[in-house]
Parts: structure tokens; sequence; C-alpha cells
């Protein structure tokens, strides 16, 4: 997620140049020239199941393509801080998707570190400077109050779609190594994406882009399509669905801090607090629980 949020600042001038159709069509390209090793079969993977076959599709198709198109149209028709505020619902509806469809149960302790979650997130959007323009004329002309609703049921589709895609990777892990689930859902968001990247490539004068952007563009696809999947799906391996969505908090704090460091952009001091309390989320759902303590001390009194 830290990693998800360093590409997630950077891209702001790959967003700046390329259309997005364009730029996610390119990053599935390039994510899958550089995992085409990956999509053999192991010799140990039993045979994939029609179940599985489905949730790798859903897999892509919610949290890779439906996702996108929900967020990019929603915030068009809202704004970055009421997007912002509805994205902070992410950590719940992980933690009750995983209740409802994996029967995870989920201690106490990992619903205090949700509520944190949203907390901070919800805070941190309230703070960010958009909101003081939230009555003004500009923003009034640009986004259109009668569609209002709409965008935030697009936004609120985006949440669904990025829990889901949360607890059907925790699904996949099951019957599937990390890299080939990251290899075949990337295939998929390829094949997704293709129609409309080719649509707009046709049009789109690629000798303007300059050299820096290239670079920019293959450290993003990397992370985003290769290097952050294969970690969220190796560690949903062993990480409850629903303490794993906790860790979304560290998306936005990445991204401000990278912000922050390399775009010169500023923090105030309520953005601080907001990032606290998320981070406090992280602290809450990572410290072992008691009873892994006492397992752990009766472990090490055993190899004595």
């Amino acid at each position: 997620m830290a990693l998800v949020g360093c590409y997630v600042a950077l891209s702001k001038p790959l967003a700046a140049v390329l259309p997005v159709f364009l730029l996610a069509w390119m990053r599935f390209g390039i994510g899958g020239l550089a995992m085409l090793h990956w999509l053999k079969k192991p010799p140990d993977e039993p045979p994939m199941t029609r179940q599985t076959k489905g949730l790798l599709f859903l897999e892509s198709f919610l949290g890779n393509f439906l996702f996108t198109l929900c967020m990019i149209y929603g915030v068009s028709l809202t704004d970055a801080v009421s997007a912002g505020v509805t994205m902070a619902a992410i950590p719940a509806a992980v933690a009750l998707m995983g209740w409802a469809f994996l029967r995870e149960k989920v201690a106490p302790r990992t619903w205090v570190a949700v509520a944190c979650a949203v907390g901070g997130i919800a805070l941190f959007a309230l703070s960010k400077q958009e909101h003081i323009a939230l009555d003004g004329q500009a923003l009034q002309a640009k986004n259109d109050p009668t569609l209002a609703w709409l965008g935030q049921l697009l936004l609120i589709g985006a949440v669904l779609c990025e829990a889901a895609y949360t607890v059907i990777g925790k699904k996949l892990t099951g019957s599937l190594g990390p890299k080939r689930i990251t290899s075949l859902i990337n295939l998929w968001g390829f094949a997704l994406t293709t129609p409309l990247g080719l649509y707009v490539a046709l049009d789109f004068d690629f000798a303007a882009v300059g050299w820096g952007t290239w670079g920019l563009l293959l450290f993003y696809a990397m992370a985003a399509c290769m290097w952050t999947v294969w970690l969220w799906m190796t560690g949903l391996k062993t990480v409850p669905a629903a303490q794993g969505g906790v860790f979304s908090v560290l998306l936005p704090v990445t991204a401000a801090l990278v912000g922050v460091g390399l775009l010169g952009e500023s923090l105030t001091a309520v953005q601080g607090l907001a990032f606290a309390i998320a981070l406090a989320s992280v602290l809450l759902a990572t410290l072992p629980s008691r009873a892994a303590l006492r397992v752990g001390r009766a472990n090490n009194r055993t190899s004595r």
C-alpha cells in the first residue's frame, strides 16, 4: 500500500501527458511483458476450476477496470473531497465483505483499527484545500449539481470494487500462488482495456512524449501491475481480509508524503493529526494479540 501511494502521487505528471485509458492499456502491456514467465503453470498447481477462472476475471474486472471507471467519473461529477471521504470507507467495506463472504471472525481490536482508518482518511480528505472551494462558483460550474448523486453512487461503487478486490484476492490465494494470480489478472486487465486503449492510441502523438515520461511510465507499470499486486497477494495468504484492508490507509499517507517531498506540496497540522490516527490503525491491526503472545512464550519454553 505504501508503494501504491508512491506511484499514485507520481502518476500525476503521467496523467497530464497521457489519456487515462491509453495509460491504463500501456501499463498492463508493460506489466504483462515483464510477467510472461509468471504465466506458466507450476507443476504442483492443481488444474483451475471454473470458479477459480471466474474469480480471476472478477478480480481484474472489479479491481482494475470497473474501479477505474467508477473513480474517474465519480470524481468528475463530485469533487476530490467527496472522493476522499467516500474512499475512507474501504477498510470497513473489506471487513464486512470478509465477514459475509469468507466467514472471517473480525476481532474487536480489528474493528477499532478499521474505525481509526476510516476516521483518519476522512479527516485528511476534509482538511484538504479543495474543501475550501466547495462553495466556489468555479467548482459549481465544473460539477453539475444535478448529477452529484450519480457521482456519489459511482464513488460508492468504487469502494465496493476495491473491497471485492481484497476479498476475492484472499479467496484466490487458497488455490493459486501470488505470481500466477498477479500475471493472470494483469492479462485480463490488458484484454479489458485494449479496445479503449487502441481507440485513443490511434489519434495520440507519441512523438511528443519525453524520455522522462517514458521512464516514469515504466516505473508506474512495474509498480502498479507487478510489484504491489505480488506483495498484496503474498500478504493475503496469511493475513485476514479485514486486517489487510486496514493497510489501505498507507496509500493516502504515502501519496501525501511523496507530494510534500518531491512535488512541492504542503502538509497542514490537521493533516498531520489525520495521518497519526490512520497510522494508529495500522499499529492496532499488526500488534500481536494476547493469545499469539501466549503461544509464542509457550513455544520459546518448549524450544529451551
